[in-house]
């Protein structure tokens, strides 16, 4: 299999690898795998299951203490911090009614829009597994019961990540569930539509997105997740309007 990851690598090899020790704790805390106050693994456990140096581990945890995601107390060990929600000084108000979820949308198709474009372009392979697996994530919670909208919040992160931008990560990371209509109003029981069924459409429009980042078509992505968007913007104003006129 040639030369393994934990044997010695060059500095901007080892700084490239230790981005992957700096993602995995990211993706463990977004997935509320760890939570704050919670203790790292110990860098054995990491340089086990990602398969890099000592060296490497410590480079990414690191940036994890520059970037103040943790702390390191000597002799103890690593802990997750409470999220810092000043850093991009928006305050989203949440999206508690219709008219609101509907404005919510008209932000999202104009910066998920492009988000889709420039994840077509720069998705790497585990992004790709991430967002699959996101998806395979609604169906099992649609099949048995459960509520979808950490997961469908998990597709879109996991999207905004594959464009390597940061920012679009933050934003979204920190617009959390009112990203996602469901955690608000039941969109379903008001367009009179069966939950399952409303969940399977929904994620028909989603595999059309990952469809097209995968075959890295830009412009059909873009097309895809403005297409999907707009239908979600459509299905509630239609509710919304249905909702009026019968009250």
């Amino acid at each position: 299999m040639g030369e393994s990851l934990t044997s010695v690598v060059t500095p901007r090899r080892a700084r490239n690898l230790a981005e992957s020790v700096f993602d995995y704790v990211i993706e463990q805390i977004e997935s509320a795998a760890l939570k704050p106050g919670d203790k790292l693994p110990t860098e054995a456990k990491l340089m086990l299951t990602l398969g890099v140096s000592r060296t490497v581990v410590r480079e990414g945890i690191s940036r994890l203490q520059a970037n103040e995601v943790i702390e390191t107390r000597h002799g103890i060990g690593s802990f997750v911090l409470e999220p810092r929600r000043e850093k991009l000084g928006i305050d989203m108000v949440p999206a508690t009614t219709l008219r609101d979820v509907l404005s919510v949308l008209e932000l999202r198709i104009s910066l998920e829009t492009e988000c889709a474009g420039l994840a077509a372009q720069r998705a790497q392979p585990e992004d790709l597994v991430r967002m699959r697996a996101a998806l395979d994530a609604i169906e099992a919670t649609s099949r048995n019961g459960s509520d979808s909208v950490a997961a469908d919040l998990q597709f879109h992160i996991a999207l905004a990540r594959a464009t390597g931008n940061r920012y679009f990560v933050d934003i979204l990371t920190q617009m959390g569930t009112a990203l996602i209509p469901r955690n608000r109003i039941d969109s379903a029981g008001i367009a009179k539509a069966d939950p399952k069924a409303y969940v399977s459409l929904v994620n028909q429009e989603h595999e059309s997105i990952l469809e097209a980042i995968t075959r890295r078509d830009a412009e059909s992505a873009r097309a895809a997740m403005r297409m999907h968007l707009s239908n979600s913007r459509e299905r509630l104003r239609r509710a919304n309007q249905s909702s009026e006129a019968n009250g």
